[in-house]
C-alpha cells in the first residue's frame, strides 16, 4: 500500500465527495479503456470503450465542481496529483484479469454508482442534483450492460459459474469499499445535498445486487474491514497507472488541448 501523501491530503466535506466520484469514474473508465481491442468480440469493444468514454467524460464533468470548491482546474486534479491523493476506491485500480472479473467489477460498481447518483439527484444542492440526473440516465446502459453480461457468463457452462465465483470472491470485498464514507460526509448529509449517507447507500446496494446474484446461483463473501481508498490509502497498481495516464501531462505541464 502507499502511504497518503501529497498536496491535497485533507479535503472534506463536499468537495471530498466529489474528487471520491470524479477518482472512481476516472479510474474505472481508464481500466474499461484498457480493453480496446482485446474485448471477446468486436461489439463488445465497442460497447465498452464507449462506456469507458462516458465514464471519463463523467469525472471531468464531476471534476468541474470539485475545481470550483478547490480552486485550480478540472486537468490539474485529473492529471496533477499523486496516487496518495487520490480517493478512488480500490476496486476501481485493479488489473482488469480476465473479462469474468471486469465484468463483475462493472456490474458491482455501476449498481453502487446508480444508488450514489440517485442519492445526490434528490438533494438540495441544485447544480449537483441535475448533473447526477443527468447521469443516471445515460447510466442506464451501462447496467443494463453489465448484468446481461454477468447473466451470460455465469449461466454458460459449470465452469464459467465457477471462473464468475472466484471473479465475485476477489472483487466482492473491495466493491464494499465503494461506500467508505470521505472525512466529514455527514456535513454533506447534514445540509440535505445528498438523501442517504454511505451506510444507508451501501445497505441498499447490497440487497439489490444480492438479489441478482443469488438468482444466478453466485454467493457473496464475508466482507473485510480497511481502507477502501477515500483516506487516500491505494495499492501499486494505481501509481503504475497513474504514470502511463499521465506521461503526457508530465512531458508537457500546463498544456491545453
Amino acid at each position: 500500500m502507499t502511504e497518503p501523501a501529497g498536496v491535497l491530503p485533507r479535503v472534506t466535506g463536499l468537495a471530498g465527495y466529489l474528487l471520491a466520484i470524479a477518482d472512481d469514474e476516472l479510474i474505472l473508465g481508464h481500466r474499461h479503456s484498457e480493453w480496446t481491442g482485446f474485448a471477446p468480440d468486436i461489439e463488445s469493444d465497442v460497447a465498452l470503450s464507449s462506456i469507458a468514454q462516458e465514464e471519463i467524460g463523467h469525472a471531468r464533468l464531476f471534476y468541474e465542481q470539485a475545481a470550483a470548491l478547490l480552486g485550480g482546474s478540472a486537468d490539474t486534479l485529473a492529471y496533477g496529483r499523486s496516487a496518495g491523493e487520490f480517493r478512488n476506491a480500490i476496486l476501481t485500480e485493479r488489473l482488469n484479469d480476465d473479462w469474468g472479473y471486469s465484468i463483475v467489477r462493472l456490474f458491482l460498481y455501476d449498481r453502487a454508482d446508480a444508488v450514489r447518483l440517485e442519492a445526490l439527484a434528490g438533494g438540495t444542492a441544485r447544480s449537483l442534483a441535475d448533473l447526477a440526473a443527468a447521469l443516471r440516465r445515460e447510466e442506464k446502459y451501462h447496467l443494463l450492460y453489465g448484468e446481461q453480461w454477468l447473466r451470460r457468463l455465469a449461466g454458460a457452462s459449470d465452469e464459467a459459474h465457477a471462473r464468475i465465483q472466484g471473479a465475485l470472491d476477489a472483487a466482492w470485498p473491495e466493491a464494499v469499499g465503494v461506500f467508505e464514507p470521505v472525512e466529514e460526509e455527514r456535513t454533506v448529509v447534514e445540509s440535505g445535498i445528498m438523501t442517504l449517507d454511505a451506510a444507508a447507500q451501501a445497505e441498499r446496494w447490497r440487497r439489490e445486487v444480492t438479489a441478482v446474484l443469488e438468482e444466478l446461483g453466485l454467493r457473496v463473501t464475508e466482507e473485510r474491514g480497511g481502507p477502501g481508498g477515500r483516506s487516500g490509502t491505494h495499492s501499486e497498481d494505481l501509481t503504475v497507472l497513474l504514470g502511463d495516464m499521465t506521461e503526457v501531462w508530465r512531458a508537457e505541464p500546463g498544456a491545453t488541448w
